[in-house]
């Protein structure tokens, strides 16, 4: 039998085609109208529904690259089930190259968001509506904040099998059974029973290749577990859960240097870098609290007390081992 056509933003997309949209956002003050750029990828088969976004704060990109190269790679004729695809959530953010909406509110703290709200309220609503309640799976795109650059890793609620077994096909270095945040889109679609990964990796306002790289290769093994395409390559190195993770600060203020990378196993006590005066005095010697793997690094040297230098996540376990 021939599969039913999806009747979505206003559009009738037919099983086994493609379709770019733009549902409406608002206008500018110039009077120009901005609409939330959608790609549709309607399967000729029957099988589940998922949504994939980048860009909910404007300033990280490599999820746009992600997209693009994911739906390069798909075949509506050969595929199972539905993708809708979401690379820019945050339009206006995304112009300005900047993390925030026009008003300084975080989107991803503004679900499930209202028709009457803020604009990030009105975005979050509509995402909410036309996106969110057409799909069973959702997996969410970012990158590092704050001059910070994140090693490849998903963060997802692993206390629902369905999401640990998506979160283990996706095959990032390091999963972390991570609590949701308040207003997020995490946080408010698994509330509606949806298995949500959201993936980190790279930093903001630039693309990394490989980063770029295992989000469209975790991307293609997720659609794989879920039946809607044929499984392409495994794992290069089994994933490791984390049991937390903490964070390492700057103790003095001054210049940050440091010669370990990300993804590098530490051990308790060793040194992973220095603060210097701008006159050449060492400040302070930086030392882990914790074995563990870098999993996020300050790219930026010039910090102050506090600031947070290094994330390194603590207590792996290889996956297959991992028991909810």
């Amino acid at each position: 039998m021939t599969r039913s056509s999806l009747e979505f933003g206003g559009e009738t997309i037919r099983a086994g085609r493609r379709k770019q949209l733009e549902l409406p956002i608002a206008k500018m003050a110039s009077g120009t109208q901005v609409s939330l750029p959608v790609i549709v990828v309607h399967g000729s088969e029957p099988g589940p529904s998922i949504w994939i976004n980048a860009a909910i704060h404007g300033d990280e990109i490599c999820g746009i690259e992600i997209i693009r190269r994911v739906l390069k790679d798909v075949d509506a004729k050969k595929l199972a089930g539905t993708i809708i695809a979401v690379p820019t959530v945050n339009v206006h953010g995304f112009l300005a190259n900047d993390r925030y909406m026009p008003d300084r509110r975080d989107l991803n703290r503004s679900f499930p968001g209202s028709s009457r709200g803020s604009l990030a309220s009105r975005i979050a609503s509509l995402f909410m509506k036309e996106i969110v309640a057409h799909c069973e799976v959702g997996i969410d795109l970012h990158t590092g904040s704050g001059d910070r650059k994140n090693l490849p890793q998903i963060r997802a609620d692993l206390s629902s099998p369905q999401t640990l077994e998506l979160a283990a096909a996706f095959g990032a270095p390091v999963i972390l059974d991570a609590k949701t945040r308040g207003g997020s889109i995490r946080a408010v679609a698994t509330k509606k029973k949806k298995a949500v990964l959201l993936f980190e990796g790279g930093e903001a306002s630039r693309f990394d290749e490989a980063t770029i790289e295992t989000g469209r290769f975790g991307i293609e093994r997720v659609l794989a577990e879920l039946e809607m395409i044929e499984h392409p390559s495994p794992w290069t190195v089994e994933p490791r859960v984390a049991g937390g993770s903490h964070w390492v600060r700057a103790r003095r203020s001054g210049l940050f240097l440091t010669d370990v990378e990300l993804g590098q196993d530490l051990e308790l006590g060793d040194s992973v870098g220095l603060i210097h005066d701008s006159l050449g005095n060492r400040r302070a010697r930086i030392t882990t609290k914790a074995p563990g793997v870098l999993i996020g690094l300050m790219q930026r040297p010039l910090v102050n007390q506090g600031d947070a230098l290094m994330h390194i996540a603590e207590d792996l376990i290889p996956v297959s081992e991992f028991e909810a």
